[in-house]
């Protein structure tokens, strides 16, 4: 995974550039309104790191060890289950690796101090010593027993020497005591084996287990590996038949097992096939990954609006399709990230392409402005979906995943216009009838809910917001509440309160949201200027208390 940067002010970005060059595709987090140039703004850096964290993304801060020390404390709980932490100095002059030895932050410390021409502050005894961390094999290799291990490394620190049992190619270049006779043994193979306390277990993910789907999997596939005298531990990954990508049971066993779970055109009599290669297995040359189709919505615009998932969703993504406006919106993307624009009107096409791209294996991306589901790209892609008869299309890991919507960020800004039932409509005649719009708005406004206008007026529509606005006063009084929120969450936004009487489709543009209250909503004067404006939870006589 790509480590995080995060910068707190304008001096530490040409430090920051530089690490972006050891690392490349790593984006530079800076702080909102201290920092220019940065890749993300973020608000708040507390919890910026925090979530950073426990994302498991590797962190590169400059700034005081003792900052990030006071801010990371209260998720420090176990040891082994953290992202490498380093503290950079503003002006390179000091790298300080500070958590994550088991997720090689040493490694990453010396590369970064190579780049910056100092001296890691490396303080591990065993990596000092023997020049590589023990307890932190290569990927392809896993170590069997932590705790073991610790004491492994301890009796060696003491001046035990050791001998190497097994191909452990990335130790040749370490300075171990080595003795053929020695009682301690590093060990290394997909034998299964009892840990022994003068043993170092290191397993190679050699094996590859071709399945079928079936209840309780995981648990078969564990006796298959124990009967073989196989460790589970040198377990690489699942493969199974591409048909049966969207099978339950083997994501199941995948996830129980902790191992990736691939696809290819295989055939076999057997339930469970066992097969061990003589090196660890590159996962990118065995079968696919099921493909992935997220459609997200980004929310308003703001970046702090945005929910936690689809910014793991964007992080993560090999292709991004979306109206250009948007898909920008939702960067910076990795040199690694495509990106698909196309015109706001191509929805369909758009649909068929994300499909095409996630039947291949890929991890894509739709992206919409606030929610996917309001008037936005999740139906498209799931039209698109209904009308196929392609058997890979149906495969794809299909998620929508939500965002906040312009009327729920528009009434926010307000107050709680929206704060009793309401009615969210679109005025565009693009794909519905105006008879069709113009019934649902009177059906609307006579049953007195509050509306939320989506797409009020164009250059092509100049009317019909006034049409609209026609209808709902023979059911509103002139002193109806009205909110015009334009570009709600993004630079420049604007949001005014005033009434229908007064409202005009002068006063409206294709990127205001319009939002009209019922005979209850009320409107008063705030404090700081502009108005309040909510609709009352009670309807009808105000109960008591």
């Amino acid at each position: 995974m790509r480590p995080a940067i995060v910068i707190l002010g304008q001096g530490s970005l040409a430090t920051a550039r530089k690490l972006q060059r050891v690392y490349p595709g790593a984006l530079i987090h800076g702080l909102a309104g201290r920092v220019e140039g940065a890749d993300h703004t973020y608000s708040e850096f507390g919890a910026t790191l925090r979530q950073l964290y426990q994302q498991g993304t590797p962190l590169i801060a400059l700034c005081a060890a003792g900052i990030i020390i006071r801010t990371l404390a209260p998720l420090l709980l176990e040891k082994g289950e953290e992202p490498a932490v380093l503290a950079v100095a503003e002006d390179g002059s000091a790298v300080v690796p500070l958590l994550g030895g088991l997720g090689g932050v040493n490694v990453m410390a010396r590369d970064i101090a190579a780049a910056l021409g100092v001296a890691a502050a490396i303080t591990t005894s065993g990596e000092l010593r023997f020049g590589t961390c023990l307890l932190n094999p290569p990927a392809g290799y896993q170590l069997a027993d932590l705790e073991l291990g610790k004491r492994f490394v301890s009796d060696l620190l003491a001046g035990e020497r050791v001998r190497i049992e097994g191909a452990a190619p990335w130790l040749d270049q370490a300075n171990l005591p080595q003795d053929q006779h020695a009682r301690l043994a590093i060990h290394v193979s997909s034998a299964q084996r009892v840990p022994a306390d003068h043993e170092l277990l290191i397993y190679p993910k050699t094996v590859c287990v071709t399945c079928k789907p079936a209840a309780q999997l995981a648990e078969r596939v564990r006796a298959a590996l124990h009967a073989a005298g196989i460790a589970v531990q040198s377990l690489a990954c699942l493969l199974a038949s591409a048909t049966q990508m969207a099978d339950a049971s083997l994501h199941d066993a995948a996830l129980q097992l902790g191992v990736p779970l691939r696809f290819a055109d295989v055939e076999q009599d057997a339930d469970i096939v066992i097969t061990v290669a003589e090196q660890p297995l590159d996962l990118s040359r065995v079968g696919r990954p099921r493909g992935r189709l997220a459609v997200i919505g980004l929310g308003p615009g703001a970046a702090e609006l945005m929910v936690p998932a689809v910014k793991a969703e964007l992080a993560r993504c090999t292709d991004v399709l979306g109206y250009e406006t948007y898909v920008r919106m939702a960067g910076p993307f990795r040199d690694d990230q495509v990106q698909h624009c196309t015109d706001n009107r191509e929805e369909m096409q758009r649909a068929r392409h994300a499909f095409e791209l996630a039947a291949q294996g890929r991890s894509v991306v739709v992206v919409s402005s606030g929610d996917p589901g309001v008037f936005a790209m999740a139906a498209a892609v799931i039209e698109a979906l209904h009308a196929s008869s392609d058997p890979a299309w149906h495969q794809v890991d299909l998620e929508i995943l939500p965002g906040v919507s312009a009327s729920l960020a528009t009434a926010a800004q307000a107050g709680a216009p929206l704060g009793h039932d309401f009615c969210v409509m679109s005025l565009s005649d693009n794909l519905k009838p105006w008879s069709i719009i113009e019934k649902r708005l009177d059906l609307a406004s006579q049953a007195d809910l509050a509306l939320a206008f989506y797409n009020p007026i164009s250059r092509s529509r100049p009317w019909q917001l006034g049409r609209a606005l026609e209808i709902v006063a023979v059911h509103r009084t002139p002193q109806t509440p009205v909110v015009l929120g334009r570009d709600i969450g993004r630079p420049g936004q604007t949001l005014r309160v005033t009434t229908l009487g007064q409202l005009t489709p002068e006063q409206v543009d294709m990127r205001t949201m319009v939002l009209i209250g019922s005979s209850t909503t009320c409107a008063f004067a705030r404090a700081g200027g502009g108005e309040w404006v909510y609709t009352p939870r009670w309807y009808g006589e105000k109960p008591a208390g």
